[in-house]
């Protein structure tokens, strides 16, 4: 079971992990040994409530493919063990992230105070301004 959240866990079936030979330079024993790390979870198949899937599916994530399935590949360290972790790691993390309800906007008015000192303000400058201005002959 990998936990998401206090409610929300995801059973170790509908997480897909298949080892692959990892990119980059690596000398003699890279094309020996499948350290990099393939994570594939198919969000519209897995067991989250609808609310964690609706959030995932509208996520403009280059992780998510259009047929809702999260693919994500750690290649960071030479250890299988600890690229299969971080990979788990940040689908938790992509999870929670989706498990926050963000906090409404309640939109504000400027004060009557605020509103005067501005137009003061504005008006004091445009005098400043004006007294910039080239003298005229009279």
């Amino acid at each position: 079971m990998l936990y998401v959240t206090a409610g929300v866990s995801i059973p170790d079936s509908e997480i897909e992990l298949s080892a692959v030979r990892s990119q980059g330079p690596g000398g003699q024993h890279v094309n020996k040994v499948s350290s990099a790390i393939h994570l594939r979870f198919d969000v519209k198949q897995s067991s989250l409530p609808e609310l964690f899937k609706q959030r995932l599916l509208r996520l403009s994530d280059q992780r998510i493919s259009k047929e809702g399935v999260i693919v994500i590949k750690a290649q960071t360290t030479r250890s299988q063990e600890k690229n299969r972790q971080e990979a788990l790691d940040r689908l938790v993390q992509l999870l929670v992230e989706v498990s926050y309800t963000p906090k409404a906007r309640r939109p504000t008015k400027p004060t009557k105070g605020s509103q005067r000192r501005r137009m003061d303000k504005k008006t004091l400058h445009g005098k400043q301004k004006s007294l910039r201005s080239k003298v005229s002959p009279d």
